[in-house]
């Protein structure tokens, strides 16, 4: 096969204009519907055959076939896009990689990715990550955007990816040809719109014509969806307005459906507790304090669905003893997005091939404590504290797969306290620090090991965040809640017969719980079996006075940092309250220094 730099793209007509397309070109085409690319395809993938050129499809939309199936002559890749961002990007690298270069490719709607993604944000960075690799491969790709259906940013972002940009209009019954970005190439008519006349484009260069031809197209989007909006929020504008009619119940349900599929959950056991548990105002609630799109993550999910069960309880008034929360959530998308704006996608494809797992997640993890967010992100942040004032927050690991069935990843990722102490500036700088360490906290070898050891190496783990307020009160220069703890459903330590392990235990502290969650040697958590919690574990005051707390967790507001207080010394300043609430007399001890006088 003789090697042309320059390629047809099956229009002799269109060739003429944009003065043909070069390998390594990626053609993007913005058309009105499937049937208009579907022929610009046709065209292009019989001259390429024609001259003897490798042709392959990568299949993974709902709309019908581009190409028909010809075993010998086009290589048909199906994908599956249900599984995520991260296992799309995934296959469809490693098919790049293996067919090699000087192949000229063609992918299926762009737009048929909003079915399962929802939003603009990932089928902007999918493209991002994959023209360039495309490009470096010396291929020719065909790639198309359905119109109206993209936010302005999405398309600008496509626009400056690609080499090649052409939109495809039906203007009365005529074909209108207008090329946006030719790279590399100039003509004193290339960018003018063109009508096919008998089958030869032809620039409309007359003012009165373009003037009438542009005017007719302006009438025919009369009525379209604002396109500063990611589709993602068209989609919740949708719930909302559903959510406020006098929609049927069994409507409203089958938004909840979609949306759980796209806010909380893919997991099956999951989504049955949240049909039977959230409602479509529920959603929407979380929709309104979400950063970003994506999921809100394992752990964001299990506290929602608890707490909602809670209230529902009809044999206990939970709403009248727990506490209101105002919680944020950083979407899983945010994760992604962050590797790939960055520049580090080939990097974490590295990771993920099984000689790279472990070392060039280490390289990767560096990298990732020094990234920048996107304008929009950073934006978000600033109004999230700008909301909770100088109030401390503690910025939470929520991926994907924590906390889920099976799988608790419990310690294995990282979660920030912010004092929130201090000018707007560092406030700010201290919350981002926290963000960029626990995206890092993915990479960690501990946690790389969990995963790989429940084989759940090769699953997407996107990396969402909570962001709550800290429970507690002010204390001179300390903030701390004057009792915290972890509950676990299982109670390992049963010392007193007929207790019932599955009754579940609380481990118990005063100050902030990291002293209840993380194991402190010679410092321990007050223990309660749920089924007989005023039992102690613990025999005589010697015990007591050995197995019990001495140090507080508090968060120093003057030193704006997280420090462990000696509780002695707390009593001696006066700053712990209520004492004989939270503390048990050692009596044998008074008794001794009365008897000393």
């Amino acid at each position: 096969m003789a090697f042309h730099s320059c390629v047809s793209t099956g229009w002799d007509s269109l060739d003429q204009i944009i003065d043909q397309l070069r390998r390594g070109d990626n053609v993007v085409w913005q058309v009105d519907n499937i049937d208009d690319y579907q022929r610009l395809v046709t065209a292009f993938v019989n001259r390429a055959l024609a001259n003897s050129e490798r042709v392959v499809y990568v299949r993974f939309a709902r709309h019908l076939p581009l190409i028909e199936e010809r075993s010998d002559l086009v290589t048909v890749h199906r994908l599956d896009v249900g599984q995520g961002f991260e296992s799309f990007s995934s296959q469809v690298h490693t098919l790049i990689t293996r067919e090699g270069r000087d192949i000229f490719y063609v992918f299926d709607s762009l737009s048929a990715l909003l079915h399962v993604w929802a939003t603009d944000l990932m089928i902007g960075d999918f493209f991002f990550i994959t023209c360039p690799y495309l490009f470096e491969l010396n291929t020719v790709a065909y790639f198309a955007l359905l119109r109206h259906r993209h936010s302005y940013k999405a398309v600008a972002r496509i626009r400056e990816t690609t080499q090649v940009l052409i939109d495809v209009y039906n203007y009365r019954g005529q074909v209108c040809v207008h090329p946006v970005k030719v790279q590399h190439r100039y003509s004193p008519t290339m960018f003018f719109p063109h009508l096919k006349r008998k089958g030869v484009l032809e620039p409309v260069i007359n003012s009165v014509d373009a003037t009438e031809l542009f005017t007719h197209l302006s009438r025919h989007r009369t009525g379209e969806p604002p396109r500063h909006l990611d589709y993602w929020d068209h989609l919740f504008l949708r719930a909302r307005d559903l959510h406020a009619s006098d929609t049927l119940v069994e409507e409203k349900q089958d938004m909840v459906e979609q949306l759980s599929r796209l806010l909380l959950t893919r997991n099956k056991q999951l989504l049955g507790l949240i049909r039977e548990h959230l409602t479509l105002g529920d959603l929407l609630r979380i929709k309104a304090r979400l950063i970003g799109t994506g999921f809100v993550g394992g752990k964001s999910v299990g506290m929602l669905l608890a707490r909602k069960i809670l209230v529902n309880d009809p044999a206990r008034r939970w709403h009248e003893v727990l506490e209101h929360h105002d919680s944020f959530y950083i979407g899983s998308d945010v994760f992604y997005s962050y590797i790939v704006q960055n520049g580090w996608w080939k990097l974490f494809m590295a990771h993920k091939t099984p000689e790279g797992y472990f070392e060039q997640a280490a390289e990767l993890r560096e990298r990732m404590l020094t990234g920048a967010f996107p304008e929009e992100i950073t934006e978000q942040f600033q109004l999230m504290l700008e909301y909770f004032g100088q109030s401390p927050i503690i910025v939470r690991s929520s991926s994907l797969l924590e906390d889920a069935f099976g799988s608790a990843f419990a310690g294995k990722y990282d979660s920030f306290f912010c004092v929130n102490q201090g000018t707007p500036e560092a406030r700010y700088e201290a919350f981002e620090s926290a963000v960029r360490r626990i995206f890092a906290s993915a990479m960690n070898e501990d946690a790389l090991a969990y995963r790989f050891q429940r084989g759940l190496d090769r699953m997407d783990e996107q990396m969402a965040l909570l962001v709550q307020r800290v429970s507690g009160a002010y204390h001179t220069n300390q903030f701390y809640p004057e009792m915290a703890g972890v509950g676990l459903s299982h109670n390992p330590f049963v010392w007193k017969k007929g207790m019932d392990p599955q009754a579940g235990m609380l481990r118990l502290v005063y100050g902030l719980g990291t002293r209840a969650v993380d194991r402190v040697e010679n410092d321990y958590p007050r223990i309660v079996a749920l089924d007989d919690p005023l039992v102690k574990p613990l025999a005589g005051m010697a015990e007591l006075r050995r197995f019990s707390q001495h140090f507080v967790d508090v968060l120093n507001l003057e030193e704006n940092r997280t420090e462990s207080v000696r509780f002695a010394a707390m009593l001696e300043k006066g700053i712990a309250a209520d004492i004989d609430r939270y503390t048990t007399r050692d009596t044998e001890a008074m008794e001794a220094l009365r008897t000393m006088g």
